[in-house]
């Protein structure tokens, strides 16, 4: 048998060249000018094309990876495969109310699904792991929940794939295992010799299970790290913050980097009862007081006219951002760092209820109340929360003390989840659903009894008016998430289309009922899956 001669190194680049221009105008090497060079170009690709696929020189193999860590968790019941299987192929993304049709969307029940077999603590098919992790690159809300029900192996994988090397940053320190509780030697080494990530992973799993020793490891080094990385590390006494951690924090207080000091100084004003809290006490109370001297009882601020050192050194940041002026800006960090619990008393015995209604001279109304608000989420005083906040059938949407939505959003963070539904319930009531979003945000999903009520009530409402659907596509978009499926029977009569009035927008009918449609499907669907996964 003759012996195919070995091509020349370049032999695949010059028939490329020659296909795109043509063999008339040049002709590849071994092809005869003519008519038939066309033909014999073809030809000599497909004889290259064999040999780039199958005429590979022998090469030492490559290790084999270790095999997957064992997932001991119990596997996901068949129904519920099939439904991740469908919910993974599902590549719409057309979000809530704006889209057409009755069809739900898969992808944005996704995260639901997620989170509800990561409660029951199911493990996900071998098979689905590669579609669950390229959702997961796709969208970063996915991550987490993704990550979780793909286990052990999602690493694993991700070492084989540069496409999911998220995963690894992902997961704490990489997906390395971290030394036991009682290996202490092997801790301290991990800590000294580790990788960034691997150190963060370490700090925070010794954090959530003993403070102190937390603290106390972090001190051993704390004066040889680089300032980026104090910062990360100071961010993980967040957890278990206690009066434990202040003297630490207060040493932080000095650090040369502003960023590491202006996060110690957010950490002791979460500790009311801390030396920085009350010196910010002392300051905050110097600017505000009652004044007793007009004909009706009023809050006078006498904002301060400088920032001192000792100001700059408890986290005061000196220069304000542009647009705002420099004594307004010192007085609301002063505020929001004080604690809560001494206004009362400075303030002639007042209740806060009684202490947000008084009027504030001089327009320092929003200004105070407004550091008051960031100060009741940043301590976590549901009492003060519910006075700035106010009753959610207040005339103004904007509240009492809350400058805007999004403050009353954080506001009823600090209150429970059924506390928080039953005011926004309230507030739907009064207000309708166009003021509504940000608040409905934040409310427990399923939403409780009273809130979906008050939800769909505003959108009959709506529906009624003859608006059109989509100037409510974000609202639509929640209830289909987050609406309890119980009450899908009691929507069943708004998937008609609803008679039109003379001031009715054109079709908005038509639009109402199938958007309708669309919600009652999904929530049968979200009570179906509920199902598959074993509870209702």
């Amino acid at each position: 048998m003759d012996q195919l001669s070995a091509p020349a190194p370049d032999a695949w680049e010059e028939l490329v060249t020659s296909a795109l221009l043509g063999t008339a105008r040049r002709t590849p090497p071994g092809v005869t000018p003519g008519p038939e060079a066309p033909v014999a170009l073809l030809d000599a690709a497909a004889v290259a094309t064999v040999r780039r696929r199958a005429g590979l020189r022998p090469a030492r193999a490559a290790q084999r990876p270790q095999p997957a860590a064992e997932d001991p968790r119990p596997p996901l019941p068949a129904a519920a495969a099939r439904r991740l299987s469908l919910l993974l192929a599902d590549r719409s993304g057309v979000g809530g109310g704006g889209r057409r049709g009755t069809a739900p969307d898969l992808m944005e029940l996704l995260p639901q699904w997620l989170s509800t077999a990561n409660a029951r603590g199911y493990a996900p098919p071998p098979q689905l792991l590669p579609a669950l992790l390229d959702a997961a690159r796709g969208r970063t809300d996915l991550r987490q929940a993704a990550l979780a029900l793909a286990g052990p192996r999602a690493t694993w994988l991700a070492r084989l794939n540069p496409d999911w090397r998220f995963a690894l940053r992902a997961t704490p320190g990489g997906g390395t295992a971290l030394p036991p509780a009682e290996d202490t030697a092997g801790t301290q080494r991990l800590w000294e010799e580790g990788l960034f990530a691997e150190r963060v992973a370490l700090l925070a799993a010794i954090r959530a299970r003993d403070a102190g020793a937390a603290r106390e490891l972090l001190a051993t080094t704390w004066a040889t790290e680089r300032a980026e990385d104090r910062l990360m590390f100071l961010d993980s006494l967040r957890t278990g913050l206690g009066a434990d951690d202040e003297p630490f924090l207060e040493q932080a207080l000095s650090d040369r980097s502003r960023n590491v000091r202006a996060t110690a100084a957010e950490l002791l004003s979460a500790l009311p009862d801390s030396a920085l809290a009350a010196r910010m006490a002392v300051r905050a109370g110097a600017c505000v007081a009652v004044d007793h001297t007009q004909n009706a009882t009023a809050i006078v601020v006498e904002a301060p006219h400088e920032c001192d050192p000792g100001m700059e050194r408890d986290g005061v940041v000196p220069k304000p951002p542009s647009g705002r002026g420099e004594r307004s800006w010192w007085l609301g960090q002063l505020v929001e760092a004080a604690p809560l619990g001494v206004w009362p008393g400075r303030l002639g015995g007042r209740t806060p209820e009684e202490i947000v209604a008084l009027p504030v001279a001089d327009d320092w109304r929003n200004e105070l109340h407004a550091a008051w608000c960031r100060a009741a989420v940043r301590q976590r005083d549901a009492v003060w929360a519910r006075a700035l906040l106010g009753t959610p059938a207040a005339p103004e949407a904007g509240g009492p003390g809350a400058v805007s939505l999004a403050e009353r959003a954080k506001l009823l963070s600090t209150l429970g989840s059924a506390e928080r539904a039953e005011w926004v319930a309230g507030f739907i009531a009064t207000h309708g659903l166009s003021e509504a979003f940000q608040l409905l945000g934040v409310c427990g999903v399923p939403w409780a009894a009273p809130l979906g009520r008050a939800v769909v009530d505003a959108l009959n409402i709506a529906r009624d008016a003859g608006s059109y659907p989509w100037s409510f596509s974000g609202v639509m978009g929640l209830a289909e998430r987050c609406l309890d499926p119980s009450e899908a029977g009691r929507m069943e009569a708004l998937m008609a289309v609803p008679d039109e009035g003379e001031d009715a927008s054109p079709g908005a009918g038509g639009y109402w009922a199938e958007a309708f449609q669309r919600l009652v499907t999904t929530l049968r669907l979200r009570a179906a899956m509920a199902e598959e996964l074993g509870g209702a």
